[in-house]
């Protein structure tokens, strides 16, 4: 099965390499000639863990090659993903669907025998339809299907996640597209892997759905954090009692300062909007949006209380600023709100991010960027946990306290058990406990 994947960002390169070592020939197509280069050489502009291993193994056996030249991968393929970018619109929050039509109007001449074009990128409801509608105005007779088949990867497991789903969602109204998919997820199912045909509605409805409700249940236990503090409860006592229950579950229970990443913030606010267009407002998920809004911002303050009350003429080390850990992916991340408050407080900011900093470097003007979390603590009247790399949880409470002028540790993340930190002379601050 020959595959063209169109875009080799995020989610394009990861299910390219995928998809080629399952066995199946890709070729994963961007307009970016500098990017397109690097990935011809086996450097990944992406930090993914096991990609760089799985990009190098299967450019060399040629299962996978990366161009500019459309034309010629789409005339070649059996199956054409969208994986261009679908950001929020600005002013309305809507999804931005400019890349996606761009591209269709832009591969529509080349299609040539039975092609199944398929959108990988996160689209709103019916936009199959619109594709399908575009392509054969444009061509009349051609012989296609248009799918629908969302992703449901997480940074920093995607790899994992896309060779062990708990599902694979397809939305498909042709027999012939089916038996497409069924072939290329042939090696999941062979595991058992659920592979589920829906509605192009359903698959694409769904997609924000499942993103929806597990912002939702960030936002719930962040809320339930807050009560914590005030009725004397542990915040994790609480998730671990409730998530034992098999109709809530454990995942997505862990307090923090917000979410945000590229999916969760942009198909909240996407689905809140398509909801008000059909006259079916979501009250519930547009709640979710507003406490998320306002945690990033609460959590400046409790910096700013935990410091004493007074920013001016501090300096803060702020340990981590992706989104999340193991990915370089700063977008919507709440270091992105909350650094700059504690600025216009007073406070000079000293960062430190295993991976974080090439991207976050524009976006957070004015820190000192260090080389390491105990380099970062030199001379701060306070250390932030931002995010949860795992090379902070090993860190030695008691170097970091010598290491510092003031002995405040404010941890966002609760990586931190507050005994150990309280004997090596830290005044310690976490949420919900």
């Amino acid at each position: 099965m020959k595959i063209c994947m169109i875009g080799a960002g995020y989610v394009g390169l990861v299910s390219a390499a995928c998809f080629s070592e399952f066995g199946w020939s890709v070729e994963c197509v961007d307009k970016d000639a500098e990017k397109v280069e690097q990935l011809r050489q086996g450097r990944v502009p992406i930090y993914e863990p096991g990609l760089d291993d799985l990009l190098e193994r299967n450019l060399a056996n040629g299962r996978i090659r990366f161009s500019s030249d459309l034309g010629s991968a789409v005339a070649v393929a059996d199956l054409v993903f969208l994986a261009v970018g679908t950001p929020m619109r600005r002013g309305d929050g809507y999804a931005d669907l400019t890349y996606v039509y761009e591209v269709v109007e832009e591969l529509t001449p080349h299609l040539d025998g039975f092609t199944v074009v398929t959108t990988k990128s996160t689209v709103p409801v019916g936009t199959s339809r619109e594709i399908e509608s575009r392509i054969r105005a444009r061509r009349a007779g051609v012989d296609i299907a248009v799918c629908s088949n969302p992703e449901f990867l997480r940074e920093g497991s995607a790899i994992q996640d896309f060779t062990h789903p708990d599902r694979v969602l397809v939305g498909c109204d042709d027999e012939r597209a089916r038996e497409v998919m069924e072939r290329l997820y042939k090696p999941l199912t062979l595991r058992n892997a659920p592979l589920i045909f829906v509605s192009r509605e359903s698959a694409e409805l769904a997609k924000y759905a499942a993103n929806s409700f597990l912002a939702m249940k960030v936002s719930f236990i962040n809320e339930v954090a807050d009560l914590c503090e005030k009725v004397g409860a542990d915040v994790h006592e609480v998730a671990t009692a409730i998530g034992s229950d098999g109709r809530i579950g454990d995942k997505f229970l862990h307090p923090g300062p917000g979410y945000g990443g590229s999916c969760f913030p942009k198909d909240v606010a996407a689905l809140i909007r398509t909801a008000r267009e059909a006259k079916a407002p979501l009250s519930l998920v547009e709640q979710v949006e507003k406490v998320n809004t306002e945690r990033k911002l609460a959590m400046a303050v409790r910096v700013e209380e935990a410091s004493g009350g007074n920013l001016q003429g501090k300096t803060l080390a702020v340990l981590g600023v992706t989104f999340k850990p193991n990915t370089d992916d700063m977008r919507e991340a709440p270091s992105l709100v909350v650094v700059p408050r504690l600025q216009e407080r007073g406070a000079s900011i000293r960062v430190y991010d295993p991976h974080g900093r090439a991207n976050a470097e524009a976006m957070l003007p004015g820190v000192e960027w260090c080389e390491g979390a105990l380099e970062a603590a030199e001379g701060a009247d306070a250390v932030v946990v931002m995010t949860e790399w795992n090379e902070f949880r090993a860190l030695s409470l008691k170097k970091l306290a010598r290491r510092m002028r003031g002995a405040t540790l404010i941890d966002l993340r609760n990586i931190y058990n507050a005994d150990m930190a309280r004997d090596a002379g830290l005044s310690y601050t976490s949420l919900g406990r």
